[in-house]
């Protein structure tokens, strides 16, 4: 039965599981992104989000309370520093969790947690997408087929202005006379 059990122990003694925690918030927060297992990303999340709620306000207080979760002044520095004026409006979900398949020793579940505002890939394609949507029923093979037919005519034309001024006079007329006459064979 799982009463009252509210956190996961990750299959480690409460010290062990604290450290572990507290040196993957060190690295998410100076690398804004980690690999992991999806179980110690869920765990990281309920971990890191309320000190990155904490740091929204710059206070002695404040950082000192961090530190004694993180322990590693850098990541103070740069939690404060960097990723808090960048998460202000934000009022939580400071951290997005990606699956990226299973592992190939023991089939554990992957995934890489990062930092919400960091990742330029997703801001920027979140800007470029479009907000039209075409049927595929609709005319989507008319357009195609009328862009082919006019590429085929340019194509000829191209073909045919390039001839015309190798050609001489006396040839053309000679070569309409021919077609002229297999006309009337046939």
């Amino acid at each position: 039965m799982r009463h009252g059990k509210k956190l996961n122990h990750l299959g480690r003694k409460s010290a062990h599981r604290k450290a572990m925690l507290s040196n993957m918030a060190c690295s998410l927060i100076e690398h804004k992104r980690i690999s992991t297992t999806v179980a110690k990303a869920k765990a990281l999340r309920v971990y890191v989000e309320p000190l990155i709620t904490k740091s929204k306000t710059d206070s002695t207080h404040s950082r000192r309370t961090v530190f004694s979760y993180l322990g590693s002044k850098d990541a103070v520095s740069e939690l404060f520093r960097d990723i808090a004026p960048k998460v202000a409006g934000r009022p939580g979900g400071y951290t997005r969790i990606i699956r990226t398949g299973f592992r190939l020793g023991d089939n554990a579940e992957m995934c890489m947690i990062e930092l919400v505002d960091f990742n330029e890939l997703m801001l920027n394609d979140t800007t470029k997408k479009s907000t039209t949507r075409r049927s595929r029923r609709s005319g989507g093979g008319a357009k195609a087929t009328a862009a082919t037919e006019e590429v085929t005519v340019v194509e000829e034309t191209a073909v045919e202005t390039e001839e015309a001024p190798e050609a001489s006079t006396e040839e053309a007329a000679d070569e309409s006379a021919e077609e002229n006459t297999s006309d009337e064979e046939k």
